[in-house]
């Protein structure tokens, strides 16, 4: 396999090095780098008919360190993680668990337990240990069966948290609060067979509806509860609780490696619950194919359902494809500045007609996704040209409005090379991590084909921000 390099922030890698030794500690015979496991034994997510899952973040290799995506934190005493498969055993034996979302989220890790074993000494054990606030976590299709009204009809907290009404069962109960009468309300919330009479409301249960698609589209801990349950095969009702020191502060990422050990708590990440949805189940449909003829050639182009974020992908096809061969590709994300007004503040309409007129010379794919802005979308991107206009670059303008430098995923585009036939990717980029984020997904990268678009007296500081700050090879 041809080596193919990129420079980051911490020194030159070839990706195809960081990949199998990724593979190595798959198969047990080395560290992880990127922390991402894949693990064919288990089953897809139920969620199939929902399944618009991602976000995005999926696993952050943002950052190109070899570190990788499973959260990292500073501390002393970090969250030793296990296979998934191991974790969801867990939940199907009733055992509690440990689930970790970002550093740059929460920071934190929750309890979780299935809701059919949410017996009064997992909720005691909870209210002891753990000290946070214990919730439900519950599929949207059970909160609608249900009937349980949102506690908020506008929802404006930081994160979205999808708090219904709380509530207590009817039956079984006197104040609601005790461990055992929790545990009686949890375990009917759990059962299929509930109606809404069953509950009186407020109560001492705090319900949470996921989101349709799960961590593919809202990286949470509800989310996760419910996509976990769904892997292990049971009912997708939970129970998870946030962990508080006993100061009352909450524990951090880089504090909880001696909670877990003295419990002997399995723990997993967000980053494992997406990647693992996303290499086992199919996430993109084609609807339709037409012929299309351009200023370039003639392309076939075709158009994909995205099931995780809905949006429609275009992927434009000149000649034939081989799936033993290496198929000249460049995965462009939308740019409506760019790309139809022919904005001068960056290079991306210019990256896309480059990548066309050689695509329609040599055959290949260029692959169109809906991510508009580097994944914040245009409004936030027209925010962020403000903030740029004030000073920062297009890094430190994201960070300010509170987005990554770069939030965009591109497992959905990998499934739709797939889907295509494509393996082998002679890829049309200067940006890495596009390399690290379609080779992650089972694409193998033969080659990286530079892009040179030489810069205008209105993208300089941007194209040099690209270069310097998120390691471009310009």
């Amino acid at each position: 396999m041809n080596p193919v390099e990129f420079h980051s922030k911490n020194g030159v890698f070839d990706i195809n090095d960081f990949i199998q030794q990724c593979d190595a500690s798959v198969s047990g015979e080395g560290d992880c780098l990127c922390g991402s496991h894949r693990e064919p034994e288990l089953p897809a997510c139920r969620d199939v008919a929902a399944q618009p899952c991602c976000t995005p973040s999926g696993c952050d290799l943002s950052s190109l360190a070899p570190q990788g995506s499973v959260p990292v934190a500073d501390g002393v005493d970090p969250i030793v993680y296990s296979p998934l498969a191991e974790v969801v055993e867990d939940l199907r034996l009733g055992k509690l668990i440990l689930v970790t979302d970002d550093p740059s989220r929460e920071n934190e890790a929750d309890l979780i337990c299935a809701g059919q074993f949410a017996t009064p000494q997992n909720i005691n054990f909870m209210a002891t240990h753990a000290r946070g606030l214990i919730c439900v976590p519950m599929a949207p299709e059970r909160v609608e069966s249900l009937g349980l009204p949102m506690q908020a009809q506008h929802n404006t907290e930081k994160l979205h948290t999808a708090f219904t009404v709380s509530v207590d069962a009817k039956e079984g109960t006197t104040t609601g609060i005790s461990a055992f009468e929790r545990s009686i309300t949890t375990m009917k919330l759990a059962d299929p067979k509930a109606r809404i009479d069953d509950f009186v409301q407020p109560g001492h249960c705090f319900p949470l509806k996921a989101r349709k698609g799960g961590v593919l589209r809202r990286a949470g801990h509800t989310e996760a509860t419910v996509d976990l349950l769904r892997i292990a095969g049971m009912e997708p009702v939970g129970v998870c609780c946030e962990i508080m020191k006993e100061d009352g502060t909450m524990a951090r990422l880089g504090e909880l490696g001696s909670f877990q050990k003295q419990y002997g708590l399995k723990a997993c990440s967000l980053a494992q619950i997406i990647e693992h949805r996303q290499h086992t189940e199919k996430l993109v449909e084609r609807e339709e194919t037409v012929k299309l003829p351009t200023e370039f050639g003639e392309f076939i182009c075709h158009a994909y359902h995205s099931k995780v974020d809905g949006k429609t992908h275009l992927a434009l096809v000149h000649g034939e494809i081989d799936s033993d061969k290496p198929v000249l590709c460049r995965v462009h994300s939308e740019c409506l500045t760019g790309d139809v007004f022919g904005s001068r503040r960056c290079d991306c309409g210019s990256q896309l007609h480059a990548a066309m007129r050689r695509v329609a010379q040599e055959g290949g794919v260029i692959l169109y996704l809906r991510q508009e802005g580097r994944g914040i979308g245009l409004a936030a991107k027209l925010h962020a040209y403000k903030l740029q206009e004030q000073g920062y670059d297009t890094v430190d303008a994201n960070i300010k409005l509170g987005f990554p430098a770069d939030l965009r995923d591109y497992g959905v585009g990998a499934q739709i090379l797939r889907d295509m036939g494509v393996r082998h990717l002679r890829l049309l980029t200067n940006n890495p991590r596009k390399i690290v984020g379609l080779a992650g997904h089972g694409l193998d990268i033969v080659e990286q084909v530079p892009i040179s678009i030489p810069p205008n007296d209105d993208n300089r500081h941007y194209m040099e921000t690209k270069r310097d700050r998120m390691g471009h090879l310009l």
